[in-house]
């Protein structure tokens, strides 16, 4: 069998844009304050988001005051983000994948992936960040890690039976590890391939979040990741219902999905 495409799983999002945006996590404001610190991004730096989706970290990257370009492959979710940043003038957001962007010669201080650096093709994602960036230039990654805490109910935990009665052998199914192991064992460009001589060792700084659900809220939320989009609706629809029901009746119906976010920041060589 084929592997799937990592660019063709990205598009998934695309299916339920509104769903993406109010469900999926946002990046916390100190992330935003440690990039500008390291970066010295300002007013007058220009920024290239790279997979903007709806718009979640492009908000927080307009608040700054710089000029940003946002480029997003998904027709619904870009038009979906263009109206969120309909009051942001200093935003533009561009229908495209990265690899085929055409940048019509334009140069950044600063090109930005929130949750999106794992969809570009690594044959051509930092050979081409490092010919976007303006020498003494950054590239900043963001993203989520699903962690757990000892001792305290989580999701996967009370509901690996529903996945493997639905799906099983999934290699998609596990638990997610201690919060506290994280920072110690996903060090330096994470899990995406390293950049090589374009860009210096990162910076890598780790910020706990949570969001809480009930049951439905908390299946919408696995109805929009990849891992779930790409099953079979069949099997997808009454797993989640399970899920659901299983938080209601198993968890008092508020369930904690927690997350340490993440920022890696490399500045661009020669």
């Amino acid at each position: 069998m084929r592997a799937p495409d990592p660019r063709e799983l990205g598009r998934v999002f695309n299916e339920v844009p509104e769903l993406y945006d109010r469900v999926r996590p946002g990046y916390p404001d100190e992330l935003f304050s440690d990039l500008v610190a390291v970066t010295g991004v300002a007013e007058t730096s220009s920024v290239l988001e790279v997979g903007c989706g709806t718009g979640q970290a492009t908000r927080a990257l307009a608040a700054l005051g710089c000029a940003v370009t946002a480029v997003e492959p998904g027709a619904e979710l870009a038009a979906l983000a263009r109206r969120r940043l309909a009051d942001r003038p200093n935003v533009t957001v561009e229908t495209s994948s990265f690899e085929d962007w055409a940048d019509r010669g334009r140069r950044f201080d600063l090109i930005v992936a929130a949750s999106a650096w794992h969809w570009v093709d690594p044959s051509i994602g930092w050979r081409r960040a490092y010919e976007i960036v303006k020498p003494g230039g950054w590239t900043a990654l963001l993203g989520h890690v699903v962690v757990r805490r000892p001792g305290e109910p989580e999701v996967y935990a009370e509901t690996a039976d529903l996945h493997q009665r639905f799906s099983p052998g999934n290699p998609g199914w596990c638990h997610p590890p201690l919060e506290s192991e994280v920072p110690a064992t996903d060090g330096g460009w994470g899990s995406v391939d390293d950049p090589g001589d374009f860009f210096g060792p990162p910076v890598v700084r780790w910020y706990p979040t949570v969001q809480w659900f009930d049951g439905k809220g908390f299946a919408d939320l696995l109805r929009s990741t990849s891992l779930y989009r790409r099953l079979d609706r069949a099997v997808r629809e009454p797993l989640l219902d399970a899920v659901a029901e299983r938080v209601r009746t198993r968890m008092g119906d508020r369930a904690p999905r927690r997350y340490l976010s993440v920022l890696r920041l490399g500045q661009r060589t020669g």
